[in-house]
């Protein structure tokens, strides 16, 4: 079976998967902590071996992240997706957090990102992480797929903000990704309904089986 890539988003480490990894027991899967260097250009060389040939999944910047690798030639299996950032597409879509981390820090930060179920305790144990993490999300600007990535699916929370749906909806229009709403789901999604996630995951995986 395909490999799967799980790339975890800001003020959060690998661990932020464990919930959902027991969903996908018959795979391969690899669950890297990121360096959170505030580069993205580091930050997708670090992921790029594991990421050929595997389907990448993420949530938040982890998807930000994979969402640069189906922009680039990066040779993936496909892309799951969950609330990335999109850039000018959806201007104002990250002044919550931007607002949290103001005002509030880390926990500010994780609190107005991930919701209520988000803790300190999930966060790396270096802070300047987040702000790094926190910059270069915000200074990303989604680009045109490129072919050979296989299938790109972006979801968004049927319990997410409105402008999250919009995020969605415009990098279908713009781009061309698959759209997914999984249900009773907000951003947090692997942490606080990993089932949902799991199930396009493997929605993806088995048509990779069957191709």
């Amino acid at each position: 079976m395909t490999r799967v890539l799980l790339v975890h988003g800001a003020a959060t480490t690998a661990r932020v998967w464990d919930l959902l990894r027991p969903l996908l027991p018959d795979v391969e899967l690899v669950v890297p902590d990121r360096p959170s260097s505030g580069d993205l250009a580091v930050e997708l060389a670090a992921l790029a071996p594991a990421a050929r040939g595997a389907v990448v999944v993420g949530v938040s910047g982890g998807a930000t992240l994979g969402l640069a690798l189906a922009c680039a030639s990066s040779h993936l299996a496909g892309a799951v997706l969950h609330e990335p950032a999109v850039g000018s597409l959806a201007p104002g879509l990250l002044d919550h957090v931007v607002a949290g981390w103001t005002s509030g820090g880390v926990p500010g930060f994780g609190s107005a990102l991930y919701g209520s179920s988000w803790d300190p305790t999930m966060a790396p144990g270096d802070p300047d992480a987040v702000a790094r993490d926190l910059a270069m999300f915000r200074r990303f600007e989604p680009s045109p797929l490129v072919d050979g990535n296989g299938r790109t699916v972006v979801t968004v929370g049927q319990d997410s903000p409105p402008l999250r749906h919009t995020a969605a909806a415009a990098l279908h229009a713009h781009l061309g990704v698959e759209l997914a709403v999984l249900p009773a789901s907000g951003h947090f999604v692997q942490h606080d309904n990993p089932a949902a996630l799991a199930a396009v995951v493997r929605s993806v995986l088995d048509g990779l089986s069957h191709s």
